[in-house]
């Protein structure tokens, strides 16, 4: 590991708004603040709002600015990438912004029923060999009903066709509500200023003439179906994670 890296992860220990959980921790026990992140982290009863699989926390953090009044926890792996969406929240003094650091497999061990309002995924990596690792599979479907609030909104992001048609699939499958569709972000009559928000990948995606696709659609608790069809894979590469600024 460089000594960058490694910089980081020291930094970061020092970070309040930051939770650093390894997975032998939790495996198999729920964390303390499961069901208690509103009134205990952030001293507030607030609605919550989870980006999964949040990268360089640019989103989160841009989320958190311009909504004061609600609460927002970034997760992710990636130590190293966390690291810059905690530093930007510290340097802009956000108070209602958070980052955890752990697998997402084991998110139901974080949140409680009914504890969580809405969820992001932006630009997640679309997993086109491993269905079960898929954001928006029935496997992390299921998670995702644990802990959404009744009619909680799923936001789908990407610049992934196959991410996009796949979910779609799911959605219709599953027969969930639609609450918003298109497959060109920029180009759409309902592109608000939350959708606006472009993370460092999206402005690569965009510069290689890449449209974004999105998709916002609410759960319900009856038996999930994963789509047994053949979906046309992305034709580009996508960027390693050690794409540079």
């Amino acid at each position: 590991m460089g000594k960058g890296k490694l910089k980081k992860f020291d930094e970061m220990k020092d970070f309040e708004q930051v939770v650093q959980v390894p997975f032998h921790t939790i495996q198999h026990d729920d964390f303390h603040l499961k069901g208690k992140w509103a009134r205990e982290f952030f001293k507030n009863e607030n609605p919550l709002i989870l980006e999964l699989g949040c990268g360089k926390g640019e989103y989160t953090v841009q989320l958190a600015a311009r909504n004061p009044h609600i609460n927002y926890i970034g997760v992710d792996i990636k130590g190293a990438r966390l690291w810059k969406g905690a530093k930007l929240a510290l340097e802009k003094g956000l108070k209602n912004v958070a980052f955890i650091r752990t697998n997402i497999e084991l998110i139901t061990q974080f949140f409680a029923p009914d504890e969580v309002d809405e969820i992001w995924l932006t630009f997640p990596d679309p997993q086109m060999r491993k269905t079960r690792k898929r954001l928006t599979s029935t496997g992390f479907i299921g998670r995702y009903r644990k802990f959404l609030k009744p009619n909680g909104l799923i936001h789908l992001k990407t610049d992934s066709k196959f991410q996009y048609d796949y979910t779609y699939a799911l959605v219709m499958l599953n027969q969930f509500e639609v609450v918003a569709i298109t497959d060109n972000l920029y180009e759409w009559e309902h592109l608000n200023d939350t959708l606006r928000i472009r993370t460092f990948y999206e402005k690569q995606w965009l510069e290689r003439g890449i449209t974004i696709k999105y998709i916002a659609f609410r759960l319900h608790n009856n038996e999930l179906k994963e789509p047994m069809i053949e979906i046309e894979k992305d034709e580009y590469r996508s960027f390693g994670r050690s794409a540079r600024e």
